[in-house]
Parts: structure tokens; C-alpha cells; sequence
């Protein structure tokens, strides 16, 4: 009895070894390649190679070849015309006697030019604000409203930023002339605004539209209107896609001539056509040209570098999404 009780429990015992279940696979490691291919760690390799001696000192040399013609440009303008006319501006490296003021005083003392800088900064300040602001709207329209007609509206948006501006010149100038526009900074603020509303669309929709829609999703769920998504949600979302456009905007309108060429009357003509004037009137007077000049581009180089973590955060986004 006792031996066939003793088979009877092996052979239980192999029965239940057959049935029960198998322990769940232990996950593979991972190994040292892939490890190495994790985003983290390509950051880190980035990170070392960007903290590295030798591309720091690259960066530097690039810096140092960037900005070497506004050093040029601005001890040009603060020396005197003699001096200009004699030798190249590096030799006020050596001998500081050469800078002054004259050329800003004598600048700032003319009128027309001072007029000018308000004018550019009456031009550019509005157009920027309006479309930013008129994109802004559109875009989270045309991402995530449903309305008829919103595919071929979008396309037709899409289509005209290929029309030149060039074309649109004589037939606005015609209808501004027809309302009284003409000649106005509310005219060339217009002009600015139309042009520049295709592409501040078509970028800031497509940044709107990699939005996760789960979030978008839930703020409807939990009561919230389009308008107070749009203001609490979507904006602080698309804030570096919304700084890297003003950026641009500015830019293009503060160093445009060719719009305020022509629709700008002698009252309302921003910066860049008073220099250009000055340049007919006076030459080649690198007295009255490189202050003039060097007050043009200063403006945009310190919104530039004011703005410069906005703008580099913009274009990053933009490269992953």
C-alpha cells in the first residue's frame, strides 16, 4: 500500500507540474547600444559636444565675423567726415580722440528724420499687433473649428503666399487713392497688414494643430468656451510660435522701403525712405548716412535680443512637431 501510495503522489505531482502555469518572461535588459540611442542621452552627447573647447571657440569666431560690420558701422558714425575720408574705421581702435556725437546731434537736430523714426515706429508697432492678434484667431479657427468652407478657405489662404507683393502695388495704390488712404500711415499699415496675414496664418494653424485634442477635449468637457480655450489654453501653448512670428513681422516691416516708397507721402515716410532721401540729397556723406543707418538697425538688434529665448523656443518647436 505504502508503494502505491508513494507512486500515486509522484505521479500527482507530475500532473501538477504539467499544468501549472509558466512564470511570465523577465524583460530583456537593454543593452548598451540602445541605451546609448535614448533621447536623453543623444541631449547629453549634444550638451558635451556644445560644451566643448573647440566648437565654443568656433562659435565665438562666427560671432566675432557677425558682428564686426556693426562695430564698423558705428564708430563710422561717430567719427568725422575728414576722418571717414582718411583711413578705415579700426584706426579709432588705437586713437579714441577720433569718436564723438557730432553726427547723432546733427542727426536728431534734423526734423525729418526724427519724424521718420516715429513714423517707422507708428507703422511697425500696429501692423505687428494686428497680425499677430488676426492670425492668432484665424488659426485656432481653421484647426480645430468646424465651420463650411474651412478646407477651401484654408487653401486660398495657402495660395496667396505665392502672389508677389509687386503685384498688388498699383491696383492697392488705386483703391487707397479712392478712399483717401493714400499717402497715410494708416495706409501703409494696411498694406503691411494684408500681405503678412497668409503666412502668419498658415504658421501659427499648423502650430495650433499639434495641440494634443485630448486637452482640448477635456476643457470643453469641464465647461470651458472656444473663447476661454483660446485665451487660457491655446495661447500660452503657442506662445513661442506667437513671439518667433511678432519677431519676424517687426523685422519685415521696420526695414521695409518699398511699400512706404510708395504709399507714404513726405509727412508719414518711415526711416528708410528719410535715409534714402538723405542719400539723394547729400551723396555719398558718410556723416549723415552711417548714424542714420546705424539708428535703423539698433532697434531691431536689441527686439531681436530681447526676444531671443521666445524666438529660439519657436523655432525649435517647430522642428519637432
Amino acid at each position: 500500500m505504502s508503494g502505491h501510495s508513494t507512486v500515486e503522489r509522484h505521479g500527482a505531482s507530475r500532473r501538477a507540474a504539467k499544468v501549472r502555469p509558466a512564470a511570465p518572461p523577465s524583460p530583456p535588459s537593454l543593452s548598451p547600444t540602445f541605451r546609448s540611442s535614448t533621447p536623453g542621452r543623444r541631449g547629453g552627447r549634444i550638451s558635451r559636444l556644445l560644451g566643448s573647447s573647440a566648437v565654443q571657440g568656433v562659435l565665438i569666431l562666427i560671432a566675432l565675423v557677425w558682428i564686426t560690420p556693426l562695430a564698423g558701422l558705428l564708430l563710422s558714425s561717430m567719427r568725422s567726415e575728414q576722418d571717414n575720408a582718411t583711413d578705415g574705421w579700426w584706426t579709432a581702435l588705437t586713437d579714441p580722440s577720433q569718436l564723438s556725437l557730432d553726427n547723432y546731434s546733427a542727426l536728431l537736430r534734423d526734423s525729418g528724420i526724427g519724424a521718420a523714426f516715429w513714423n517707422t515706429v507708428l507703422i511697425s508697432v500696429p501692423t505687428t499687433v494686428l497680425v499677430v492678434v488676426i492670425a492668432a484667431l484665424a488659426g485656432y479657427a481653421f484647426a480645430w473649428l468646424e465651420f463650411p468652407g474651412r478646407d477651401g478657405i484654408f487653401l486660398v489662404v495657402v495660395g496667396l503666399l505665392v502672389v508677389p507683393v509687386q503685384i498688388g502695388l498699383l491696383p492697392v495704390a488705386k483703391l487707397f487713392g479712392a478712399v483717401g488712404l493714400f499717402g497715410t500711415i494708416a495706409g501703409v499699415v494696411l498694406f503691411h497688414v494684408a500681405y503678412g496675414l497668409p503666412f502668419a496664418i498658415f504658421l501659427l494653424r499648423n502650430y495650433f494643430a499639434a495641440i494634443p485634442r485630448e486637452m482640448l477635449e477635456a476643457a470643453r468637457m469641464d465647461g470651458g468656451s472656444e473663447w476661454r480655450i483660446f485665451s487660457r489654453l491655446v495661447l500660452p501653448l503657442g506662445r513661442p510660435a506667437i513671439a518667433s512670428l511678432a519677431i519676424f513681422q517687426f523685422l519685415w516691416v521696420w526695414n521695409d522701403m518699398l511699400v512706404a516708397l510708395l504709399f507714404a507721402d513726405n509727412e508719414s515716410q518711415p526711416l528708410t525712405v528719410a535715409l534714402q532721401s538723405q542719400m539723394r540729397q547729400f551723396g555719398s556723406n558718410i556723416g549723415v548716412l552711417a548714424p542714420g543707418a546705424f539708428l535703423s538697425l539698433v532697434v531691431p538688434v536689441i527686439v531681436f535680443f530681447t526676444f531671443q529665448r521666445h524666438f529660439v523656443q519657436g523655432v525649435m518647436a517647430g522642428s519637432v512637431k
